[in-house]
């Protein structure tokens, strides 16, 4: 069954003019047949359609559920943009169907891209998780500046975790991950993170830690990081 994306459920029962489009349109949905909602906020709704109009299909709620994630911990990767804007988005959408909660984009010292668009972002995400059938949105971050995301992170209880290319002593995520708490991963940009900022993440407790022996892209770093910390909680 196709799911669409409702965000304002709780005050409009109707779907949004594109995912109304999507539905009576595209997939021929009529009067009388019944659809899958998510409020992506984790609560998945069976619905039936009242009126059947490509700019405004409504429908009546018959039954409400709230999901439980598949992880029991908060996994968010903060990411440098890469240069090719395409291959940070292919990221997003990836993460998010592996399961990401929250994906916040840095500005770092030897960044490439100051910006992103962060509302083609939000539509690839939201495309990703009803592909993937799964109830719950990423929390997308605008571009944030290095020194000031390691600030914001330094009251949380969180696992801290930051993937650099410099020879040092390391450890492998995978060995470092304890079930259950929270995560949070920084990847940087392709020239890497400067030296300053891993001293900077390091003095904030942030462990260092490789993804394997492989140099992989930023893009490809992010979804194995991702991957490694929701696999080692199922």
């Amino acid at each position: 069954m196709y799911l669409f994306y409702t965000p304002d459920i709780d005050n409009f029962c109707a779907l949004s003019e594109e995912e109304s489009a999507h539905c009576v349109r595209v997939l021929r949905y009529t009067v009388g047949d019944e659809i899958l909602l998510t409020d992506g906020r984790g609560t998945t709704y069976r619905a039936r359609i009242t009126q059947a109009h490509p700019k405004q299909c409504q429908f009546e709620i018959l039954h409400a559920q709230k999901q439980t994630k598949n992880h029991p911990f908060h996994l968010h990767i903060a990411v440098a943009p890469t240069k090719n804007a395409e291959r940070i988005e292919w990221m997003v959408e990836k993460c998010t169907e592996i399961g990401a909660d929250e994906i916040t984009l840095l500005a770092c010292r030897y960044s490439e891209r100051k910006q992103m668009r962060m509302d083609r972002l939000e539509k690839i995400a939201l495309s990703a998780a009803k592909q993937s059938l799964t109830p719950y949105l990423p929390q997308l971050n605008p571009m944030t500046d290095f020194a000031e995301f390691i600030r914001l992170q330094q009251t949380r209880n969180a696992q801290k975790f930051i993937a650099h290319c410099y020879e040092s002593q390391k450890y492998l995520l995978r060995d470092r991950i304890e079930r259950g708490r929270d995560v949070v991963v920084l990847i940087g940009p392709e020239g890497d993170f400067s030296e300053q900022e891993i001293d900077l993440a390091l003095t904030a407790g942030f462990q260092p830690v490789s993804l394997g022996n492989s140099r992989l892209r930023t893009e490809t770093a992010c979804i194995v990081a991702c991957h490694t910390a929701i696999l080692l909680n199922e």
